[in-house]
């Protein structure tokens, strides 16, 4: 039996362990960690027959010192996938793999609806499956949103195979799945981001193409610019916009879907009417066509279509409507990670409004973000380890608004609703532009807290 070996006892790492174990496969974790919660998982896989090794640094003298030399490494998105060690292996011979690749080995003959981009994958991912399941097809959510895949293809393993997969894909699971091929694939989005990992736009933009050139269907966001200038290098696509027909036209874009008389028009005719979707902002009517676009593929009407946009609850951390409270309403946005997403925000909410920013910062042009604020917010409460850097920002860009600094969360909600009711402001939102990694687990934990701080006002 060929020993593969996974890397990292994060919630991929696991689900890739258990997966592999299930099919048959002699399975080793390492892990360079030895605290008492990761000690808790290892022992909850040791009994059920997969060997966890802790403390164990990811270097090579880690693979030379085991018994049996790996067939393959299961690498967790977490890990750099130009690690000198990884490249040391792949130099010996020994193939490397991400997680997502054990997921989509499982789900043979499924077929997988891949979405990706900078901003927007996780609504236009929630759209999809909301779409697909409202049409009664089993098409359960995944990846990068939600269940890893490796835990969705366990927990599907001895039950009817899924109708579809909706998988959202980020860069780092990309990267390591150069196998995997989507029946349908989804490009949002393309700005600056992960750039500390890829190193330049060109690998990063390369990395989320190369999901795109697999797919047998592609479905591509004409009104993002950076897509948009590199329409004529694809052969073929379902180019859609929330613009009119015209307008794609003139950048030499022949439009699958389109706006025109407030429809959701295609070539055959309307479709439905394009405030089916009541979330706000232009963004979100793209997120919208692109979803709109995949339904078509499957084999969805107009109608189908509309009434379960009419019904779409919207999506947790983004944009995310907490409540109403003193005639302030209050928006969980922790979803934005970088600039260009806490940027769409501020377009798609109308001011004057109170913002709360700050986390780990990461690379790109704030620009575009700081207008967004100067146009929308009267005051800005910052947070975490970037609020120094923030307020130079800030600063730098001659902000007229109030800008106060705070340590976190818990400190920045009754100063944002002293603020608003200050400032008659009509909405307190939330929208860091910064990973969250400095305080919390995940964005989705950052957002978690601000409900909680919200909800006890």
């Amino acid at each position: 039996m060929t020993l593969q070996v996974v890397l990292g006892l994060g919630r991929s790492g696991v689900g890739a362990a258990r997966l592999l174990h299930r099919r048959g496969a002699s399975v080793l974790v390492l892990e360079s960690g030895e605290s008492p919660a990761l000690q808790d998982r290892a022992d909850a896989l040791r009994r059920e027959g997969i060997d966890v090794q802790l403390g164990v640094p990811l270097e090579p003298a880690s693979f030379s010192a085991l018994a049996v030399p790996p067939a393959r490494v299961i690498v967790s998105p977490g890990i750099r996938w130009d690690h000198p060690t990884l490249e040391a292996l792949r130099q010996r011979g020994i193939p490397t793999d991400g997680e997502i690749t054990t997921a989509w080995e499982a789900s043979t003959g499924v077929p997988w609806i891949g979405i990706t981009g900078t901003n927007g994958k996780t609504t236009v991912t929630h759209l999809i499956a909301h779409l697909l399941d409202q049409a009664g097809l089993d098409a359960p959510m995944c990846g990068n949103v939600g269940f890893s895949a490796a835990e969705l293809a366990l927990a599907r393993r001895d039950a009817q195979a899924p109708a579809w997969l909706v998988v959202e894909l980020s860069s780092y699971q990309i990267e390591s799945a150069p196998a995997l091929a989507p029946r349908i694939g989804v490009w949002t989005t393309l700005t600056p981001d992960h750039l500390e990992r890829h190193g330049t736009l060109d690998n990063y933009r390369a990395i989320k193409r190369s999901l795109l050139e697999r797919s047998e269907v592609r479905v591509l966001n004409a009104d993002d610019p950076d897509l948009r200038s590199r329409a004529a290098s694809w052969d073929q696509a379902r180019w859609v916009t929330a613009g009119n027909r015209e307008q794609a036209r003139s950048a030499g874009i022949e439009p699958h879907l389109w706006i025109e008389a407030d429809q959701v028009c295609h070539p055959n005719g309307p479709l439905l009417a394009a405030d089916a979707l009541a979330m706000p902002g232009a963004h979100n009517r793209q997120n919208m066509l692109m979803a709109v676009a995949v339904g078509l593929e499957v084999g969805l009407s107009g109608a189908q279509m509309a009434a379960a946009l009419r019904r779409f609850p919207g999506v947790p951390h983004r944009l995310e409507l907490i409540r109403e409270h003193n005639g302030v309403r209050w928006f969980n946005d922790s979803k934005a990670t970088n600039y260009d997403a806490a940027e769409v925000a501020l377009r798609a909410l109308q001011g004057p409004l109170v913002v709360l920013a700050g986390g780990e910062a990461k690379q790109g042009e704030a620009a575009g973000w700081l207008a967004g604020l100067e146009r929308e917010a009267r005051a800005v409460v910052l947070f975490g380890a970037a609020r120094h850097t923030f307020q130079q920002l800030l600063l730098a860009s001659h902000y007229s608004g109030e800008v106060h600094q705070v340590d976190g969360l818990a400190e920045a909600v009754p100063l944002a609703q002293r603020l608003a009711t200050e400032h008659n402001g009509r909405a307190v939102l939330l929208s860091p532009a910064c990973a969250s990694f400095d305080q919390y687990r995940d964005f989705e934990a950052r957002g978690d807290h601000f409900r909680q701080l919200v909800q006890s006002l």
